[in-house]
């Protein structure tokens, strides 16, 4: 489980893709073996995976075919720059929102908007997913955690302030850039709940 705090941004050194297979290999400043043994969880552009090995400042993790088909991991090159957050500790804070690390679909940036302390990001996502995206309600790009500032049929609008500018990746988001979307776990089973009930009656 995650939060959509980012702890650090790591750099992929290694990519191995395959048809049925891939491994990543990541090295990160903020991220060393003894806090992130082999086994433990990592949220990586907000996929949640498994470090399987580390080679001096290098972790590797691995990523079945699903995951690439439903993500934006296939588009990374040696050098791209990820989203890195460890689960959260039972004792930790909640300071985003519950975050599986279960990518739902992936958004595409169709408007950015620069002002002077902000960056106002448009996203369009399949028509499917809109119940589940409102205004003012929660939603993790790439693993990051953020608040819907505008939602209109399959539009929404997120707004990145100067801390998440400096310590994410979605600052260099472009128009026409794909990014991996998680809409609101409790969003998702509340309109589950309501579909099942719309159809008792």
């Amino acid at each position: 489980m995650f939060t959509g705090i980012i702890q650090g941004t790591g750099k992929i050194t290694r990519l191995d893709i395959t048809e049925k297979h891939a491994k990543l290999g990541i090295t990160s400043a903020k991220m060393a073996q003894k806090d992130l043994p082999l086994g433990a969880s990592i949220a990586v552009n907000g996929i949640c995976l498994t470090v399987t090995a580390w080679n001096d400042d290098e972790f590797t993790v691995d990523v079945m075919p699903e995951t690439m088909k439903r993500t934006n991991l296939g588009n990374l090159t040696n050098g791209s720059l990820v989203n890195l957050e460890p689960s959260v500790s039972v004792n930790g804070t909640l300071d985003g929102h519950i975050v599986a690390g279960h990518i739902d679909t992936t958004a595409e940036l169709i408007k950015r908007t620069e002002t002077e302390n902000s960056i106002e990001l448009r996203f369009q996502v399949p028509h499917k997913y809109d119940p589940y995206i409102v205004e003012k309600g929660s939603i993790a790009i790439d693993g990051i955690s953020l608040t819907v500032t505008m939602a209109e049929n399959d539009v929404f609008g997120v707004s990145l302030i100067p801390f998440t500018i400096a310590n994410t990746t979605l600052a260099n988001c472009q128009v026409g850039d794909h990014v991996n979307i998680e809409v609101d776990m409790i969003g998702r089973y509340a309109v589950k709940q309501i579909q099942a009930w719309k159809k008792e009656f």
